[in-house]
């Protein structure tokens, strides 16, 4: 199956949730409405085969609405093809519905994903910090946050 045809099995099963489509360098990114991503990764593992999670992570595009994109990068074994999704998260409302129920290994990169943006999964089994301290304030993948890290003053060093 071509990946324009994953693309027009989407659009048949699920409409209007399918915000967008693009194909660049033999990629295709579906962005899809964040309430609607659970139904989607779900067809697309168990009806479709991309069966295999191998990121997800979050961007930020800070001074644009919606502020945050989760990217789903997906794998189907059988035919060695690469299929991504993405779901527009709001910044007053940074949250997103797990898919670990979908793929197991969601749960890290879920929990990384919430440490490093601070875009929360509901339902998670386990959504704690992964990387950083449970004290750490703040979130060090998003574009406003200093590049020296917290209460930090900015290295006063010069180059010999």
């Amino acid at each position: 199956m071509s990946l324009q045809a994953v693309v027009d099995k989407l659009k048949a099963k699920f409409g209007d949730t399918v915000l967008n489509e693009k194909e660049f360098r033999g990629e295709v990114t579906v962005v899809v409405k964040k309430e609607e991503i659970v139904a989607v990764c779900t067809f697309l593992k168990d009806e479709l085969g991309f069966s295999f999670l191998t990121d997800l992570c979050g961007v930020d595009y800070l001074g644009t609405a919606p502020r945050f994109m989760v990217v789903y990068q997906l794998y189907n074994i059988g035919t060695h093809q690469r299929f991504r999704v993405k779901a527009p998260v709001e910044e007053g409302d940074a949250c997103i519905d797990t898919v670990s129920g979908v793929w197991s290994t969601a749960n890290w990169h879920e929990r990384e994903c919430y440490d490093l943006m601070g875009i929360s999964f509901n339902n998670h089994p386990d959504l704690r910090r992964i990387l950083l301290p449970d004290d750490w304030e703040g979130h060090p993948l998003r574009k406003d946050y200093p590049v020296q890290g917290p209460d930090r003053e900015p290295y006063q060093g010069r180059l010999r």
